[in-house]
């Protein structure tokens, strides 16, 4: 594992797009729909408890949160997609925001994409995979919570995503992944490493 993944630290939060830093260091981006694990996704992936912030009501990441790796390598969580409970007209803020960061960013290297292993490629799902896909975005899925379900319940939907995704032509790689288990971790950190020069 990378030891540099532990010293990373919150810079900021942005909430429009002028409050963007600078394109000056590669990034890697987080997304997924509300309540995926995507938070606790990050901080396991940083061996950090508080990073990133876990809460039991979904789409309270209502920011693009930056979070330096080390001076050259930053991590973004976007803002959770699919909760219907959110106002029309913060959904709306939050769809634009992310679609200017995701169709823009020149130093953005690659997409992991969360999705609860138990509710995988939901049409939020689909819909941000093909716009990435068209984009020609760097994409890799994580599979979370696979310790809820069996190993071989977890293999056959490792399996069936899989097979979907060539159906769809969409180029991307995936892989479970349990935060509790401390599953996939190196796995996740190989792509990192690799979207993010290590």
């Amino acid at each position: 594992m990378n030891p540099a993944y532990k010293q990373t630290c919150f810079v900021t939060s942005v909430f429009e797009r002028r409050q963007l830093p600078a394109e000056a260091v590669a990034e890697a981006a987080f997304a997924g729909r509300s309540n995926a694990g995507k938070s606790s996704a990050i901080n396991a992936l940083c061996e950090q408890k508080r990073l990133a912030q876990i809460s039991k009501m979904p789409g309270r990441t209502r920011a693009l949160n930056f979070f330096a790796v080390d001076a050259e390598r930053t991590l973004v969580d976007l803002p959770g997609y699919g909760y219907a409970k959110a106002p029309t007209a913060l959904r709306r803020q939050w769809k634009t925001l992310i679609e200017h960061y995701l169709g823009q960013r020149r130093n953005l290297r690659g997409l992991m994409l969360v999705m609860d292993i138990r509710h995988p490629l939901t049409d939020h799902d689909w819909q941000l995979l093909d716009w990435c896909q068209a984009r020609g975005l760097p994409l890799h899925i994580l599979l979370t919570k696979a310790d809820k379900i069996s190993r071989g319940a977890a293999a056959s939907t490792l399996q069936k995503v899989e097979r979907s995704l060539r159906e769809r032509k969409v180029d991307a790689s995936v892989q479970t992944f349990s935060t509790l288990k401390r599953q996939g971790v190196e796995q996740a950190h190989e792509v990192l490493d690799a979207w993010l020069g290590f």
